[in-house]
């Protein structure tokens, strides 16, 4: 005889589990932006694949299984480090003497001061303080 399928029996996330869960998130959504930010060619469409795969690839799902609290929290994280990369990016500049708004638009930026040159190889306007 042919015994009948079980359902699957969901366990709840522990509070541990989720802020985990969210914790990951937000490191992957803080990176993402990262890498973004310091992009050096222009957007193709095997970049937002890789995107796609990296926020919601086979092994996030291994991880954190589709439609459960522990996949809900890590999106939550990924949302919250993505957009807090972009949040501390606003109070720095806003901090930062002679910079404004243009910085985010076009990259404007203040000349370097004459202790301070333009390195090459450092990432965008990288600069270093001579003494």
């Amino acid at each position: 005889m042919l015994e009948a399928a079980q359902p699957a029996v969901e366990v709840a996330a522990s509070t541990l589990q989720k802020i985990g869960a969210g914790g990951f998130g937000a490191v992957v959504g803080w990176y993402v932006y990262y890498i973004n930010r310091w992009r050096k060619d222009d957007v193709q469409l095997s970049d937002i694949v890789t995107l796609i795969g990296a926020i919601g690839g086979a092994a996030v799902l291994a991880l954190f299984p589709a439609k459960s609290e522990l996949f809900g929290a890590y999106g939550i994280g990924l949302a919250s480090g993505f957009f807090m990369y972009f949040f501390v990016l606003v109070i720095l500049v806003a901090r930062a003497p002679n910079f404004s708004a243009a910085w985010f638009l076009d990259g404007r930026a203040p000349k370097p001061t004459d202790a301070e040159t333009i390195t090459q190889g450092h990432g965008m306007g990288a600069i270093d303080r001579r003494e």
